[in-house]
């Protein structure tokens, strides 16, 4: 019987049973080698700052990396090097006064490397979880952190994302340099200025000054010194992708979806901060009560941005009135944006969860914004990492009421803190027992690499269900 053959009246069709049945051929399929399998995990963020923690660890207990001549207290060096590497800020010792140059160097490369290195990491795996997806889904993804047509180049990546923190940091150091020179002298003026330029920009909230918790209060009525830090933090917490956006496409309406989602969030959050910081303590003697209007509204803003992760004071947070703390809570749990140096659920998690309410309050099947719709494993996704993170600091919160005899909300405080990796405090770390000193070490671990971790592991394991049960409501409300 030919293709070609076509039935007349008349034909009959014989039909004959086959000889043997059909055998089928297996064809082996290349295992992917478990040792590269690895290294794209998620997990690497665990590895790799264990590591570098480890090393840090060790450094800081050295005598020759201290004032004292002798060994540091292995907790003190602990709890620095986390903090450091973390790019948190919370410290159980003066950084200035108990670290000599040698370990503020140490613990400014420790900064360097969790700042720059996680932002670098967290792009690297967003890019390695993108190309298992589909096409479509890779340009959509990678367009922020790659060329369309380059899914391979992230040495060239690497490279964009120092290149870009260079500069900025550069910028920072000589705003900075200009107005401590005529206070330090220029060596030590430009060690200060360094280290805070480059504190500021990964949003570390570290610094050399003697002056204790608010140590910034020296430079409280500097508006360009404070401009300086302010706005380096801002860009740390901004991230790589964002500035892409702004540096190549230009037009507000022409930005990925993540960037329009991190201006529309990020920047009525600054606002809002800072009106709530002024309007509160506006008549507080302990913070802002003695200074003028103008010196009142730089530091309210200022105050707006630090929680923001980065972690620096110019008034002592201990003296600031519980509304204003519990405000300033809710933007270090929040924190910056995805991808960037900042910690916290991350803004972009932040406005996924806002867009979800409304499209419930509106009874909308779907969460759309801007004219999108954010796919619904997104969503439950921004949900998890929420809920884990609530979960997770009531957890840490409830063992330190146990074992602190502090109030529950400074408590709850200095949890936060840790958690959003920001370093605000209300004078109670150094006082901690140490097993309270070990819970906020953990805390400042899981709450750098935690909200990622869990997003992409989730994102790696997400699978096509062969089948669907049948749909039962259940009461809500």
């Amino acid at each position: 019987m030919t293709s070609g053959w076509t039935r007349r009246p008349g034909d009959r069709v014989i039909r004959t049973p086959r000889q043997q049945e059909l055998q089928p051929v297996f064809v082996p399929a290349p295992l992917r080698p478990t040792q590269r399998r690895r290294f794209e995990s998620p997990l690497i963020l665990v590895y790799g700052f264990g590591s570098l923690i480890a090393i840090g660890t060790f450094l800081l207990w050295l005598p020759i990396f201290n004032t004292t001549g002798h060994f540091a207290p292995f907790l003190t060096a602990l709890f620095t090097a986390t903090s450091a590497a973390c790019v948190t800020g919370l410290t159980v010792v003066n950084t200035g006064a108990f670290w000599n140059q040698g370990g503020q160097a140490v613990i400014l490369g420790l900064i360097l490397v969790g700042g720059l290195g996680f932002m670098s990491t967290a792009t690297f795996l967003l890019v390695i979880v993108a190309q298992r997806m589909s096409l479509p889904s890779q340009l959509l993804v990678t367009r922020g952190f790659l060329d369309a047509s380059q899914f391979g180049g992230l040495v060239r990546l690497t490279l964009q994302i120092i290149a870009l923190a260079f500069v900025i940091q550069a910028l920072a150091f000589v705003v900075l340099f200009w107005r401590m020179e005529p206070m330090f002298g220029s060596v030590e003026g430009a060690w200060q200025a360094l280290f805070h330029a480059v504190s500021a920009y990964n949003n570390a909230g570290f610094d050399i000054q003697p002056e204790g918790a608010s140590s910034l209060s020296l430079f409280r009525g500097d508006v360009f010194l404070l401009a300086g830090i302010g706005l380096a933090a801002v860009a740390g917490s901004l991230g790589y992708t964002f500035f892409v956006d702004v540096l190549k496409v230009r037009r507000f309406n022409r930005f990925s979806l993540d960037s329009r989602l991190v201006i529309v969030t990020t920047f009525p959050l600054l606002l809002i901060g800072g009106l709530v910081f002024f309007a509160f303590e506006y008549n507080n003697p302990g913070t802002l009560g003695q200074e003028t209007v103008w010196v009142k509204g730089v530091n309210s803003l200022f105050h707006s941005i630090t929680p923001r992760t980065v972690g620096f004071s110019t008034v002592d947070i201990g003296m600031a009135n519980l509304h204003t703390v519990v405000i300033i809570m809710a933007l270090m749990f929040i924190g910056g944006s995805s991808g960037s140096t900042a910690g916290g659920i991350k803004v972009n998690t932040f406005a996924v969860i806002l867009a979800a309410v409304c499209a419930s309050v509106r009874n909308r099947p779907y969460v759309e914004v801007f004219r999108r719709e954010i796919p619904a494993p997104q969503v439950q996704r921004a949900l998890a990492v929420a809920f884990l993170a609530i979960a997770f600091v009531s957890i840490i919160s409830f063992l330190l009421v146990i074992t602190e005899p502090f109030p529950f909300d400074r408590i709850l405080f200095e949890v936060v803190s840790a958690f959003g990796t920001v370093g605000l405090s209300t004078g109670i770390t150094p006082d901690l027992s140490v097993i309270g000193k070990t819970l906020i070490v953990i805390t400042m671990f899981v709450g750098r690499i935690g909200p990622l971790t869990i997003a992409l592991a989730l994102g790696q394991g997400q699978r096509h269900a062969l089948y669907r049960y049948s749909q039962e409501r259940v009461r809500i409300g």
